[in-house]
């Protein structure tokens, strides 16, 4: 279940008017979107839209042309130390010694991270199911077990914000889910932000809560996904099985907020655009008439659906 985040929530990244250029080429133009505590945002785009540039100036790895990016409340560009100790991150693939076990390499890093207890250890791995394995060494780890360690590596100081860039990259169809469901877990019950960039669509919208679009550097929409809720003044798409087709089309031109009815004759189903507190009133108009009403549906369009919407049809990355 997808944790629910209130308007008040903290907010612990924000992106000001961030812009990166490189010569005459603009790579990322005057981007902007937040994060609240607890969060996990899906960011999407097409080939070459700027994802990657964004997490490189979010970390630290390159600089940004214009705009500032504040983590915790730090700006990356005036107090740099103060606003990366709050980011635990995995930018392409997690590299590890692979002739110690993964305890003797989460002890490295600790010794790197002042205030890491070995208590930390054992807690983050467990929050990513590896407690079983810290005595293997990492050569005989699969994919997915490096990946969870990365992840454990990247929450040891207690960050902020969690960014993970392609973080399923690779991994089979239980690997993936089992990716999905450390995500959720770790935003629930640490209360960290966790920023994905992924190309697996069906994913992100199973996992986020919030999904940032951009193209070509700019940003297209930020829209909640798997809450239910829409855009103030948009229909829902409602589904209806009746038992008399005819009928139903008839009494559902009474209804004047219904913006559009289309009727499938092989399965006796209308498929209607109408606003969500007008739907009893639908139900009343084919009642009255005597139609039966079999099934009643929100017909919703797939993230990868609105994804080709907002692009465009641009391919997806």
């Amino acid at each position: 279940m997808k944790q629910t985040i209130g308007s008040d929530a903290k907010v612990v990244l924000e992106m000001k008017n961030v812009t990166k250029r490189i010569g005459n080429k603009t790579l990322v133009s005057g981007l902007s979107f937040e994060m609240k505590k607890g969060e996990i945002v899906g960011l999407l785009g097409p080939n070459g839209a700027g994802k990657t540039t964004t997490i490189r100036m979010m970390v630290g790895l390159i600089g940004m042309t214009d705009g500032d990016i504040l983590i915790g409340g730090n700006s990356i560009r005036t107090n740099f130390e103060g606003a990366i100790k709050q980011v635990g991150g995995i930018i392409e693939n997690p590299e590890f010694y692979p002739y110690m076990s993964g305890m003797d390499n989460l002890k490295q890093y600790q010794r790197m991270s002042p205030g890491v207890r070995e208590a930390r250890i054992r807690e983050v791995t467990e929050l990513v199911g590896l407690q079983h394995a810290l005595d293997k060494k990492v050569k005989a780890y699969s994919l997915g077990m490096r990946q969870r360690l990365g992840i454990a590596q990247a929450l040891l100081h207690k960050p902020s914000v969690l960014i993970l860039d392609e973080p399923t990259n690779g991994l089979d169809p239980a690997g993936i889910r089992e990716m999905r469901d450390y995500m959720k877990k770790i935003a629930e019950e640490e209360g960290i932000s966790v920023l994905v960039s992924s190309h697996l669509l069906s994913e992100m919208e199973l996992m986020c809560s919030r999904v940032v679009v951009i193209q070509n550097g700019k940003l297209v929409t930020v829209r909640s996904i798997g809450s239910g809720s829409l855009p103030e003044g948009e229909a829902s798409s409602i589904s209806l099985q009746v038992n008399e087709l005819d009928a139903a089309v008839v009494a559902l031109t009474s209804v004047k907020s219904i913006k559009q009815v289309q009727n499938f004759t092989a399965d006796n189903r209308i498929l209607i655009s109408v606003m969500h507190e007008e739907i009893p009133a639908v139900v009343k108009a084919l009642t009255d008439a005597g139609v039966g009403i079999y099934r009643i549906e929100e017909s919703k369009s797939s993230l990868e659906d609105e994804f080709m919407k907002w692009t465009g049809g641009n391919h997806i990355a």
